[in-house]
Formats: C-alpha cells, sequence, structure tokens
C-alpha cells in the first residue's frame, strides 16, 4: 500500500541561511506530490520572510507551524505538525538536511503497513556546509563525492552513501552494524501509528528524543526497515549549545523506562496526561 498524501517535516530554528539550502533541496526532487511541513521551535520574522519567499517561487506547497521561542521545544512542535496535517504518510528530516533528489520518491517507494524508515546521512564539515550554493544543490554537484572531497569533506567510507549503484547500496544496508533505529533527520512512517503511540514525548529535550519514539512504536509492535544507503541527506554543520549532561541524562532515564515497561504510549504526547486508548 503507497501512501496517498505525503509529508516532509522539517525542524527549524533560527537558520534562514541554512534552511534556504534545505527548501531547494526540497524544490529539486524527482517526485513533487509532497506538501513541504516547516516545523518551527520560534524563529523570528527573517525565516518567515524566507518560507514566504519560496512559497511564492510556486514550487513546494509549505505549511509554517510556529510557535513563540521558549527554549527548545522540539517535541511539542512537531507534535503541532502532526496534530495538523491531513498527509497520511510523514517523513522527519531537519532545517540543516539537503535531501538527495530521490529523497520523497524513496521513501514513498519503501513505505509499508506497520513499519518506519531508518535513512541515513552524511555529516558535512563547516567549510563545505558554507560552500554549498543553491546553484549546486540543483545541479545535483553536491551529491557527487569527487565535488564534496575537492571542497573540503575528508573521503571516508562513510561517503559510500552516495553510492549510484542500487546492488552496493542494498548490501550495505544488509550488512551495516548500526540499528534501524528512529533518526530524526531521515524517518518516516505513517500518521495514524504517529497517533496512536501519542507522538513525541515532550518530556524529552535534546538527546535521543528521536530514538525514543521508535522505540515507542517497536513496542506498539512496529518494524523498523533499514535505508541508511538507500537515500541520504547531507547535514550541514552547526553549534549544539543546547546540549547538556543533565538533559542527557533525564533522556536516558526515560528511554530505559521505555524499554524496561516496554510502553509505547507518551503520557506527556500530544494528547496531555491521558492514558493510552484501550485496545
Amino acid at each position: 500500500m503507497s501512501p496517498e498524501r505525503i509529508g516532509v517535516v522539517i525542524t527549524t530554528y533560527n537558520s534562514p541561511l541554512w534552511l534556504s539550502k534545505v527548501l531547494t533541496g526540497y524544490e529539486n526532487q524527482t517526485d513533487k506530490h509532497f506538501r513541504t511541513i516547516v516545523a518551527d521551535d520560534g524563529s523570528t520574522d527573517e525565516t518567515r520572510a524566507l518560507i514566504d519567499k519560496f512559497r511564492a517561487r510556486g514550487i513546494l506547497a509549505i505549511d509554517h507551524v510556529w510557535h513563540e521561542d521558549n527554549g527548545f521545544q522540539k517535541c511539542q512542535i512537531l507534535n503541532k505538525a502532526i496534530q495538523q496535517t491531513d498527509c497520511d504518510y510523514l517523513i522527519f528530516t531537519d532545517g540543516d538536511c539537503i535531501p538527495e533528489p530521490n529523497f520523497i520518491e524513496t521513501h514513498k517507494r519503501l513505505a509499508r503497513p506497520g513499519h518506519f524508515l531508518s535513512g541515513g546521512y552524511i555529516k558535512l564539515t563547516m567549510p563545505v556546509s558554507e560552500a554549498i550554493s543553491e546553484d549546486d544543490i540543483r545541479s545535483g554537484d553536491v551529491f557527487d563525492t569527487d565535488w564534496l572531497v575537492a571542497h573540503g569533506q575528508p573521503r571516508n567510507h562513510k561517503l559510500w552513501k552516495l553510492s549510484r549503484s542500487t546492488l552496493k547500496k542494498s548490501f550495505l544496508n544488509a550488512i551495516t552494524p548500526a540499528a534501524a533505529s528512529w533518526n530524526g533527520m531521515n524517518s518516516s512512517t505513517w500518521t495514524k501509528d504517529l497517533l496512536a503511540v501519542n507522538g513525541f514525548n515532550e518530556d524529552m529535550q535534546y538527546g535521543g528524543l528521536d530514538r525514543e519514539l521508535g522505540e515507542r512504536l517497536w513496542n506498539y509492535g512496529h518494524k523498523s526497515v533499514q535505508m541508511r544507503y538507500s537515500t541520504v541527506c547531507l547535514h550541514l554543520d552547526h553549534a549544539r549549545g543546547y546540549s547538556k549532561p543533565e538533559i542527557w541524562a533525564k533522556n536516558r532515564a526515560i528511554r530505559k523506562a521505555v524499554k524496561t515497561d516496554k510502553t509505547h504510549w507518551a503520557v506527556n504526547g500530544i494528547v496531555k496526561n491521558a492514558a493510552a486508548p484501550s485496545s
């Protein structure tokens, strides 16, 4: 069963230059039949103006889901995006991740009931991140290994994700030791299943919030599909000032409880302080 209405949820916070490169990547998709949902964690009017500029181009159908800045509230804005959309299938990524041209097409092709897709990324250096222009994205040059290396990206096994060989991609998906976890920059599933686990846990802050959702989906009965080599995004570099040891410790405790208790429902999720519906 293929999704009928696909949405790509892009989180952002006051990074209009990076978001501009990402939205250009979505303008350049091989499959044009999707909605672009910008989940904005309280950015200023500069980001709103950028979104209006892209909307005026008429290539992307953009929904801008925004709330006031109250610190790092990524789970909250993601839940608002899930709650407000009429798309039946959602791809999740970030406003610093430039998608390959076949990104939407691949997620749509691999989607299947009762599963979520676990995709990959390539983390770029800051000099490469800054060097990328919108023309480089439109031409596809940024997804060429030699282009990246020429602009300062280390040549290593991580660039294998840009292989043009379908056979090699399938082989690498099969042998990778990485778990097929929910990865916030490149994962997707059905909206109804996100609602069934009550979306993201708003008690979670930076550090493992995406994995926690995937762990609850597993508890709900979902299986995950490894596609880290099937289609990737280029992760633009940035500072991470919101990463703090005490928050990581709190998040690890939440995830441990999810695994131990095998819970699938987030009490502080889309629906607040409510028990899971009886099946």
